[in-house]
């Protein structure tokens, strides 16, 4: 008599059998625990940190969701208003004052990526042109379209992108805890998940991220929907025409879906495939970031920057996690949200024509293909 097969592994996954709104509340209760937790250790951004590592763990546990796009596109307008909060008129005469310095910087962490992820190409630790398009530092969906298309690893590329976004997301936290003394971690929740507002300031706030959002929508532009309602209500808010009001519990809300975004990327498959290059994957990750902690110890050297505003303004993480981090935390937020804010611009702008350069002069041709579909907006970094 043959014995019965083995269950696979996916059958064994806790998780795996659960409907889905079970494993919403799984989610949402390993957010709460890990979010309070990380927030009572006063790490910066707890409230975004913790529902991602909460993610990744229901994801490897056979709990795979999916964050509809719709909550995602308005948490990216959230975080959009955060960043044009921050922005007054002094953020452009600090761009005007600064903008050879920021150039320099974002062409020089551009410069750096690419030479990491081609080197690391040409010496075949990671096949093909994998590497190069998993390095770049940002715009992760942009690059993973776009690597899919001249033929890397999809699914490689994806783990790298988004093991950087973790790793930048942790180191900046911990740095920030370092480096600020008695700063607050809240992240804008001193008085409370429920403060009073004004309603007619919030009501404005309501239509810059509406109309913000389905102007960057309309665009195409990849992270348009975060940067439609930035750029607008930078210009109400520069001028003094609307002041802009986020109520904390929306932003704590905001939070916990970029954070659930991310951590699940990380599902079982994606682990698996790229568990042989984790740890070139994660020396590559840490020589990037070690290299833009020399540009940030150069501008506190030569601009005298503070550490943590310098170290936030040139980490090579997202924008969106950098507005969350630099707003729990006491540094010059319209310095950080500038060179950010220009890496991300250039990123999409010349990206995608720096990584095919790169892997044009590798030993292996790409073949391009039939133009992809454009990539959803859902997802900034």
């Amino acid at each position: 008599m043959s014995e019965a097969p083995a269950p696979s592994a996916a059958a064994r996954l806790p998780l795996q059998r659960w409907p889905a709104t079970a494993r919403w509340v799984v989610l949402f209760a390993a957010s709460l625990l890990l979010g309070g937790i990380l927030h009572w250790v006063k790490l910066p951004a707890a409230l975004m940190l913790g529902p991602l590592v909460a993610a990744v763990l229901v994801q490897m546990t056979g709990g795979a969701v999916k964050v509809p796009g719709i909550l995602m596109a308005a948490a990216q307008t959230v975080i959009g208003c955060l960043v044009a909060r921050s922005i007054t008129l002094a953020i452009v005469d600090g761009f005007a004052l600064h903008w050879p310095v920021f150039l320099g910087v974002v062409t020089l962490t551009v410069a750096a990526s690419t030479a990491i992820g081609w080197t690391m190409s040409r010496l075949r630790i990671i096949h093909g042109t994998t590497a190069v398009w998993g390095m770049m530092p940002g715009a992760a969906m942009v690059m993973m379209v776009m690597a899919e298309a001249y033929g890397a690893d999809f699914r490689l590329v994806a783990f790298m992108q988004y093991l950087r976004v973790v790793l930048v997301a942790a180191a900046a936290s911990i740095v920030a805890l370092l480096f600020v003394h008695g700063s607050s971690a809240s992240g804008g929740f001193a008085a409370g998940l429920f403060p009073s507002v004004d309603p007619a300031q919030l009501a404005a706030t309501a239509a810059i991220a509406l109309i913000g959002g389905a102007v960057g929508i309309a665009t195409r532009l990849p992270a348009g929907v975060l940067l439609g309602p930035l750029v607008l209500g930078a210009v109400l808010n520069m001028f003094g025409w609307v002041r802009i009001e986020l109520p904390p519990i929306v932003l704590a809300i905001s939070y916990a879906l970029i954070g659930w975004n991310t951590g699940l990327r990380f599902t079982r498959d994606m682990l698996a495939a790229a568990a042989r290059a984790l740890p070139q994957s994660v020396g590559a990750t840490i020589l990037l970031m070690a290299f833009c902690g020399l540009l940030a110890w150069l501008l506190v050297e030569f601009l005298h920057i503070d550490p943590l505003t310098a170290y936030l303004a040139t980490s090579p993480g997202g924008l969106d996690a950098a507005a969350i981090i630099a707003a729990s935390t006491k540094v010059d937020m319209p310095f950080v949200m500038a060179l950010q804010t220009v890496r991300l611009i250039m990123l999409l702008a010349i990206g995608p024509a720096v990584a095919r350069w790169a892997t044009g002069t590798l030993d292996r041709a790409t073949t391009p293909v039939d133009p992809v579909r454009p990539p959803d907006l859902g997802d900034l970094d």
